[in-house]
């Protein structure tokens, strides 16, 4: 089967020919293999690329052992390329490539060579990558099937689709499996032998159940506020484990480099400046955060909030979670200070929006909860309540929009 994942083979075929090295990353089993050997293969093909001019190679291909010598790949590569036309470089986990960050940036003295690669070991995994090549390439980052990907080939209601979406999450392999059952020990194999193996023999940690223990925590909150001090209190309270707030972010820092979660900073909207701490962790997919907590907490207005931050990443926008702070003074004349939330401020060029995730509006009084902070706002631009069941969309008095969640993530307007 086929997935279209057109929004990636455009960035791939944006970034041809700029002459730096394009670097597909993001976490394990999230489609880079498939998108850049079939989807940005077939594509090139079909634009008129002679076949003998894409030179692909993968790494982990016990037949292609020898290739993982730097000298003897250069050679191969060199003397594949019989003519000043234009060649296209593919390689996967290359990694395995003995010195590959000066082999291929040896390449890119080929002046009609284009270079695409993907690699999955924990080195490749981090958001650091693009720092091998010493300001010499490009990075595209990948992430899991999205809803709209992941409904384009679901065999069921929408309602059915995003409850199952919510629950298993987007990786390829589990989204593409049959029954629940395969899900679920996928999920459980990929946590297990991949994800949290490439954190432990990176970084080298000794101490793996604090590691797990950690991502637990953070599982079970994620859309609410947090701080690794807040956590070192969680760890000696319900654990009885002491570990120090350093500790521990080093090892929320290790999470995000293996892109397993990431961080929404807190920011002053009225006052335009960011807030250190506290601040809110989302997983990349919620298959897993579900597999971490056995499927146990299923609690949809965070799994909701948590789908819209990824999908909203994924369109290309920076996003924090917004402050409004309200001043004022009691009848008795002593001054007061509130601190209203706004679920995502969301920034792409000259576009800003500001976002709240309701999973309900059950009545008046919720409706004013969800949009209190919302109608505090006057800059001009664009609010947006996302309600997670079939609401029309409709624009409010106050100028604030209220769109259902289906809508949100099927229709990029």
């Amino acid at each position: 089967m086929i997935i279209k994942r057109d929004s990636y083979l455009k960035k791939l075929v944006d970034a041809q020919n700029n002459g730096l090295i394009k670097i597909i990353t993001g976490m394990r089993r999230s489609g880079k293999s498939f998108l850049l050997f079939q989807l940005f293969k077939n594509h090139l093909l079909s634009h008129g690329y002679d076949e003998k001019h894409i030179i692909e190679t993968s790494f982990d291909d016990f037949g292609k052992k020898k290739l993982r010598n730097a000298d003897v790949f250069y050679n191969y590569v060199v003397d594949q390329i019989k003519s000043e036309e234009k060649y296209v470089l593919l390689l996967d986990e290359v990694q395995m490539l003995n010195d590959f960050v000066d082999v291929l940036n040896g390449f890119l003295h080929k002046g009609n060579l284009d270079i695409f690669v993907t690699g999955s070991n924990a080195r490749f995994l981090s958001h650091d990558v693009v720092t091998e090549f010493r300001g010499r390439g490009f990075q595209i980052h990948i992430q899991p099937f999205s809803f709209s990907e992941f409904q384009s080939f679901f065999e069921g209601s929408e309602d059915v689709a995003l409850e199952q979406y919510m629950r298993y999450g987007g990786l390829p392999p589990v989204a593409l499996a049959k029954d629940d059952l395969t899900r679920e020990n996928l999920l459980q194999n990929l946590l297990d032998e991949t994800y949290i193996s490439d954190i432990i023999n990176r970084n080298t940690i000794k101490n793996d159940a604090e590691l797990s223990d950690l991502l637990l925590i953070l599982a079970s909150n994620i859309g609410s506020l947090t701080n690794p001090k807040k956590i070192s209190d969680t760890f000696r309270s319900e654990l009885g484990i002491a570990i120090s707030p350093a500790t521990l972010k080093k090892y929320i820092e290790y999470f995000e480099d293996s892109f397993l979660i990431s961080k929404a900073n807190r920011f002053d909207v009225k006052g335009r400046h960011y807030i250190d701490t506290p601040l809110k962790y989302y997983f990349s997919d919620l298959g897993i955060r579900n597999c971490l907590l056995r499927y146990r907490q299923n609690e949809k207005p965070h799994l909701m909030e948590n789908l819209i931050y990824n999908e909203l990443c994924r369109r290309g926008y920076s996003v924090d979670v917004g402050v409004v702070i309200l001043n004022g003074k009691k009848e008795t004349g002593v001054s007061t200070r509130k601190s209203l939330e706004i679920d995502f401020v969301c920034n792409r060029g000259s576009e800003k929006l500001y976002i709240q995730s309701a999973f309900s509006l059950a009545d008046i009084k919720k409706m004013k909860q969800e949009t209190r902070s919302l109608e505090q706002l006057k800059d001009g631009f664009r609010r947006i309540v996302i309600v997670g069941d079939h609401t029309k969309p409709y624009m409010n008095d106050g100028g604030i929009q209220f769109v259902n969640v289906y809508d949100f993530l099927q229709k990029k307007e």
